[in-house]
């Protein structure tokens, strides 16, 4: 009987076998790379915001701060107004980006002078465990839970 060349099946089920093996161990930590990167582009968003609500302020000082996050954006910028500064990306001024919603509010007064920025997972356990908000004194604050309002109790991010 003559040898035929080529790998038996025992060794193509081992090299499956060995395959499954590491990939179930890069897998979950692939999802929490993706998870942190997605977390920490939510805080460099809300620090955008931040700093971009204090460029609006300056520039529009009747208004205030933006009521929405589109007077932030825009797309008609010859030339920018309060309704649409572009100031930001059209993806953050959007309300989604990397996995979260961000949502801008607590708008008071005329001039406003208050606001706040939330941003919460859009998948929890996908795109993110923690939530993130700031408002008018700047500091990025983060809680594992849903954040319905941002304040004081909400612990700083460090």
């Amino acid at each position: 009987m003559r040898r035929q060349k080529g790998f038996s099946l025992i060794e193509l089920l081992i090299v499956v076998a060995i395959i499954l093996i590491i990939a179930s161990i890069a897998v979950p930590n692939l999802l929490r790379a993706r998870m942190s990167a997605n977390e920490a582009s939510a805080v460099a968003a809300v620090r955008t915001i931040n700093t971009v609500q204090i460029t609006y302020t300056s520039t529009y000082p009747t208004v205030g701060y933006a009521s929405t996050l589109a007077a932030l954006g825009g797309t008609s910028c010859a030339p920018p107004s309060p309704t649409s500064a572009c100031l930001i990306d059209s993806q953050l001024a959007s309300g989604t980006k990397s996995g979260y919603s961000f949502a801008l509010s607590g708008i008071e007064g005329t001039p406003a002078t208050a606001y706040q920025i939330i941003a919460s997972p859009i998948s929890p356990n996908h795109s993110g465990i923690r939530s993130f908000c700031s408002f008018a004194d700047a500091v990025p604050r983060v809680s594992v839970g849903a954040i319905t309002a941002c304040d004081f109790s909400i612990t700083p991010l460090e």
